[in-house]
């Protein structure tokens, strides 16, 4: 009977009567795993497999071979980017076959650097997502779109910038997509492992965890900001590209870059005497900023009949030339576009301050061509030392890393009412990459190269050709030495006409009205007299 009605004495009972009577805290329910824990430990209760602490190294995302494979990609694209960035940083100085930009090349230069510090922040806190840093990944991802469009889809800065900036910029592009993708499966990795190895995904951080996501985050903040800098200095460019050349673009150098010409008025006077042109050469800054004015008024005075300049690389609308560029280099380009152009001579030189170098190059190639020579204010052969000098070389290059960000410009724009003329040719020009990359190239061979060019054109200079020299009486008090290095010019052919001190102006002597006045009377005396 005991059998029959399941009855029998006590401690007999089947197994499956112990497992309904144990302990209801351990008994399955909903939240039971069907298949056990791999760990291999145990707890207090040795029937069941134990979870690890989240505190414990052995939960990480790294256990994922997904996870891994991204690391070492990520990795990959790292020292192909860090290879990248070094060869353009090269072609700053030097440029390497086929990597020339016609632009200044600190933009494919910033977007690779922009690229190549996105990817280290992603190494360095691989192991530590944040939800932050995918937020700023994303509008970093949408900017660089954005600079990729305008990059582009604009003529002018797909010329500058050709298949280098263009690389670049999409390389960052596709690199914030990269790491974008990156921290959001790390993060699906680190849930996953959390939930296999604790039993539950882990929201809390430590203290090394929160630093490391505010160090990220602030890092991401940074590069987000130099995106949008940017972006809005890429914009200023395209609008700057609405501003057409009032002359020619040529091809030079085997069709490497184009130069800008203009020439302005008759080569015969109203008698139909045929008289020289003059060739005016800017000083540290672009013709157009000052001396083109002062060329048309004296075209419209009767003083000259003729008139032509050429932008020099990097300066106005030219392009920049590859580096290095020594002074007789430039010259070269500037007679070939002359060339090309359809103008032939006769000259009349006049130059300004650094300009002075070229020109004495340019009469010195030219020989029985040049009819006359104006300097104003020209600078020194010694003076090239400090035009070369390692200090200014270095402030220069440091300017052109930063100058993508705009950081004078866009204020300019916004702030002060700078216009397309200001940023292209007049005020504003020396913020611009060309203007700064140009210098660059000017700083690095001027005590080398440039001297050598220099020095050879004044030992073939001919002694016959007319001289004028019009010096700043302001520049002769500030500098002492200056007078002295103005004699000597004064000394460069055998018929100086006419040494000017004008006693108020500046460098810029055109800038005051008596400067302006002596130039133009030379300039008449030049012209009629050839």
């Amino acid at each position: 009977m005991n059998k029959l009605w399941g009855g029998g004495p006590k401690g007999h009972d089947d197994s499956s009567r112990d497992s309904l009577d144990q302990d209801p805290e351990n008994a399955p329910n909903e939240h039971t795993r069907l298949l056990p824990n791999r760990v291999e430990s145990t707890t207090n209760y040795p029937s069941h497999p134990a979870y690890l602490s989240p505190d414990d190294p052995a939960v990480s995302p790294y256990n994922l071979w997904s996870v891994r494979i991204v690391r070492y990609l990520t990795i990959l694209f790292t020292i192909l980017t860090f290879m990248w960035w070094v060869i353009l940083l090269v072609s700053t100085f030097v440029t390497p076959p086929g990597f020339h930009t016609r632009g200044s090349g600190f933009f494919a230069f910033s977007y690779a650097s922009l690229a190549l510090s996105n990817l280290l922040f992603s190494l360095i806190f691989f192991a530590i997502p944040s939800k932050s840093v995918r937020i700023f990944s994303i509008i970093m991802g949408v900017l660089l779109l954005v600079d990729t469009v305008l990059l582009i889809s604009v003529q002018k800065t797909r010329h500058e910038e050709g298949w280098v900036g263009m690389v670049s910029v999409l390389w960052a592009f596709l690199m914030s997509i990269w790491t974008l993708g990156t921290d959001r499966l790390v993060q699906w990795g680190k849930t996953e492992e959390e939930e296999r190895l604790t039993g539950r995904a882990e929201t809390r951080r430590s203290l090394t965890e929160w630093i490391a996501v505010l160090l990220s985050t602030f890092f991401m903040v940074i590069l987000a900001l130099a995106v949008l800098l940017t972006t809005c200095t890429l914009i200023l460019r395209a609008l700057d590209a609405g501003l057409a050349p009032p002359g020619q673009l040529v091809w030079v150098d085997g069709d490497k870059y184009r130069m800008h010409v203009y020439c302005h008025g008759d080569s015969t006077d109203s008698k139909g005497k045929k008289l020289p042109t003059v060739l005016f050469e800017g000083g540290e800054t672009p013709v157009e900023d000052g001396l083109w004015q002062f060329a048309d008024d004296a075209v419209n005075n009767g003083s000259i009949s003729r008139y032509c300049f050429v932008d020099r690389p990097g300066l106005a609308w030219s392009d920049t030339a590859p580096s290095p560029l020594s002074a007789g280099m430039a010259v070269e380009a500037v007679s070939e576009a002359l060339a090309r152009a359809g103008e032939d001579g006769p000259w009349v030189l006049a130059s300004a301050g650094i300009g002075s170098i070229y020109s004495r190059i340019f009469s010195a190639r030219h020989g029985g061509e040049i009819k006359g020579l104006l300097l104003i204010d020209p600078l020194h052969d010694d003076d090239l030392g400090s035009v070369g000098s390692p200090g200014r070389g270095f402030l220069l290059w440091v300017r052109g890393i930063i100058s993508p960000l705009g950081l004078d410009r866009i204020p300019g724009a916004l702030f002060k009412g700078r216009n397309k003329e200001d940023r292209v040719w007049g005020k504003s020009a020396y913020q611009t990459g060309k203007y700064i990359f140009t210098k660059l190239q000017e700083n690095l061979v001027a005590d080398t190269l440039s001297i050598r060019d220099l020095a050879s054109s004044t030992a073939i200079q001919n002694p016959d050709v007319p001289l004028s020299l019009v010096s700043s009486g302001e520049k002769i008090r500030k500098d002492s030495g200056w007078e002295d290095k103005q004699r000597d010019l004064s000394h460069l052919t055998r018929k100086l006409q006419h040494w000017d001190i004008v006693d108020k102006a500046p460098h810029r002597v055109w800038d005051t009205l008596e400067g302006r006045d002596i130039i133009e009377k030379r300039l008449r005396q030049l012209v009629h007299s050839g």
